[in-house]
């Protein structure tokens, strides 16, 4: 199974909320994997590799439209396909 080629390059940028202009449906197609300060995250809503950050959901805290409250949290960002 060698589906290397068919995967998009990782994007610098990336949301999983699909109402934003960094989420790339073609990325969601495959695994992902999120490294933040050298541990695996799997609760990350958004990074961006080149300013160090990634968003993650504040508890069980929502916006008044029902969306999570995300907490931003810098430091080193590794993205890589699983």
């Amino acid at each position: 199974m060698n589906d290397t080629n068919a995967q998009p390059p990782l994007p610098d940028r990336l949301s999983i909320d699909p109402r934003s202009p960094h989420h790339v449906a073609a990325v969601f197609e495959h695994d992902i994997g999120i490294r933040f300060n050298h541990k695996e995250r799997f609760d990350v809503a958004e990074y961006c590799i080149s300013e160090g950050w990634v968003k993650v959901p504040s508890s069980k805290t929502v916006d008044r439209k029902g969306q999570p409250l995300l907490i931003q949290l810098k430091g080193q960002v590794e993205v890589f396909y699983k």
